[in-house]
Parts: C-alpha cells; sequence; structure tokens
C-alpha cells in the first residue's frame, strides 16, 4: 500500500489533488492511503514553497499545481 500526502491549506486545487489521486488509483486497483497535511512545519520538512504538494512514500514528488494523470499513474504504479 502506498501512502500519500497532500501537502496544503484544504484550497479548492489540494482537495481536488487528492481526489484525483483516489479515483485513478481506484481505476487501476491500487491501495493507498491519501493524507492531507495542512501543518505549515510539515510542509516546510519536505522543502515545499507552493501548493498542492505531494508526498508518495515519504519522498517529495510534485508542487505547485494539480499534477496531470500520466503523473499521478506513474506514481501508482512505481
Amino acid at each position: 500500500m502506498k501512502a500519500i500526502k497532500v501537502l496544503g491549506s484544504g484550497c479548492t486545487k489540494c482537495n481536488k489533488t487528492a481526489d484525483s489521486i483516489k479515483h485513478i488509483a481506484e481505476e487501476l486497483g491500487v491501495e493507498i492511503l491519501v493524507e492531507k497535511e495542512s501543518d505549515p512545519q510539515v510542509m516546510m520538512s519536505f522543502g515545499v514553497m507552493s501548493t498542492p504538494a505531494v508526498v508518495v512514500d515519504d519522498k517529495l514528488v510534485h508542487s505547485g499545481s494539480i499534477p496531470h494523470r500520466v503523473d499521478i499513474e506513474a506514481w501508482l504504479k512505481s
């Protein structure tokens, strides 16, 4: 199971990012645990300066925009 954190303030883009990841994982049959994180200290620990940001298995993989479907698929398949 992949552990995914969506870092952000809870804005519309952050929520859309989390929803997209959940939807694509369901389509691909990949088990994930998605956590939304809004704590600025956690975001700074990953060096995030702009949100939404995505952390997969404790590794920052994206920040600053809603990720594209192909990127999400690549994270879920790796």
